[in-house]
């Protein structure tokens, strides 16, 4: 096992718009949105009606399938509607929120037990924040990992900053690493460049590791892939460093409190910078769209889109603003030379602008196209793996070869450079979903 990761495979995306490190507003939200659909694998069972009253921590959702977890309310106040989609799907819980906050007392016990975290991660409802590899599930509360891993940054475009957003969180971070630990090793991936600044340097009870290089350097599922890889039979869980505060805030205060500072991004955003909200605050409170732009919950490679009227994700602490790509160039790839175009295979000239950032839209320039195999997969894939070969498994449903080929190691997000690189203009990432999909309902 290794301390230090020295990633050369990979790359950087220079587009514009990254957050300023200042805090440019604090939100406090009239409605705040909790969503069954951020959490992959939830069969919602709702535990209110319209009209109840619920305290910040109060449960409001449940899963079918293993009622024991719990999903809270952030805020306490009434609730105020229920949205569903086609079938009566459940699409979120809106809780209109009190002038005057109240929390659920959860106690300032530290758990003493893998048990006793368990509880109460369930009870606090971030039970959901713990992400089961493979296959990037809920973890189950009847399994135990063999390692829990923490990436404390993010290489993503324009992702937020953490050595800025928790930089005064360095107790509760403790006592979330503390927590964790009963139940499993916990391994702490911090950026090598900022290795004496970031405020996860200085954790205990974990592993430390550097780690350097392009993205996705920052990638939890990279990370573990050099660190402790994944082999059949055996199961890890991730939670982001966002989350692991909220865990430790809980143990310190026995209050859960989800406000984050999150990164308003983008070449389309007229302001960039730090909001203070709660997750399921409204876009619109968050940052003024005008005009024909997407918002993107994330980052631009993963990230979801959330549209004008949408709200903020249990997971997100980045919204990222591109304008709509709609218009068609003359020429197109034909021309000679295109100063404003960025290219990751040096067919123009960007190569000699290394600190340029690029006003980049939603544009494809075109559409899928025959599969074609090329190196570009392996340039940006800096796992132990054949992406191509894994890419086609998927898409054949061959199990077998899935298995051979790295599917236990890999998430969509770990692929999603390969989106951006294909000369094809495929889905990478939907493509390795799919197999991910037909890995769960099979191998159940």
């Amino acid at each position: 096992m290794s301390n230090n990761l020295d990633l050369k495979k990979g790359l950087n995306i220079p587009v514009k718009g990254v957050a300023a490190p200042e805090v440019i507003k604090t939100v406090v939200p009239d409605i705040v949105a909790v969503k069954p659909t951020d959490f992959k694998g939830l069969v919602p069972r709702l535990l209110v009606k319209e009209g109840d009253a619920v305290k910040a921590g109060s449960p409001v959702m449940a899963d079918k399938q293993r009622p024991e977890i719990l999903f809270t309310s952030p805020v306490s106040g009434t609730v105020c509607g229920i949205v569903r989609g086609e079938k009566r799907k459940l699409l979120a819980v809106l809780v209109k929120a009190d002038a005057k906050q109240e929390f659920v007392d959860f106690g300032t016990k530290a758990p003493a037990t893998a048990e006793e975290t368990k509880q109460l991660l369930l009870n606090t409802g971030l039970w959901g924040s713990l992400i089961q590899r493979p296959y990037g599930t809920m973890a189950a509360p009847d399994t135990t990992p063999k390692a829990i891993f923490i990436s404390s940054f993010s290489t993503a475009p324009l992702a937020a900053d953490t050595d800025f957003t928790l930089r005064e969180s360095l107790t509760d971070i403790q006592a979330g690493i503390d927590a964790l630990a009963k139940v499993a090793p916990v391994h702490v991936s911090i950026r090598k460049e900022r290795s004496a600044s970031t405020v996860f340097h200085r954790v205990e009870n974990a592993t430390i590791h550097e780690v350097s290089g392009p993205h996705p350097a920052g990638n939890v599922g990279v990370q573990i892939s050099h660190i402790a890889p994944i082999q059949k039979g055996e199961l890890v869980w991730t939670i982001s460093p966002v989350l692991l505060a909220a865990l430790g805030h809980v143990v310190n205060t026995g209050k859960l409190d989800l406000t984050r500072k999150v990164a308003v991004t983008g070449p389309a955003a007229k302001a960039t910078g730090y909001v203070v909200a709660l997750p399921g605050t409204p876009v619109k409170e968050l940052t003024a769209v005008e005009g024909d732009v997407r918002v993107v919950g994330g980052d631009v490679l993963t990230g979801e889109t959330l549209g004008a009227e949408g709200y903020l994700g249990f997971f997100q602490d980045q919204i990222t603003l591109l304008t709509e790509g709609y218009s068609r160039e003359w020429f197109g790839w034909a021309k000679p030379f295109r100063p404003k175009v960025y290219s990751s295979s040096w067919c123009y000239f960007s190569w000699l602008t290394p600190k340029k950032q690029y006003d980049m839209d939603t544009n494809l320039h075109g559409g899928p196209r025959a599969f074609v195999e090329t190196k570009c997969f392996e340039d940006v894939t800096p796992m132990d793996i054949f992406p191509i070969y894994l890419i086609k498994a998927c898409l054949a449903g061959d199990i077998e070869k899935m298995e051979k080929f790295g599917i236990y190691e890999v998430l969509p997000e770990d692929l999603a450079l390969c989106d951006y690189v294909d000369p094809s203009k495929n889905e990478i990432q939907a493509m390795i979903q799919k197999g991910i999909d037909l890995m769960i309902k099979e191998m159940a």
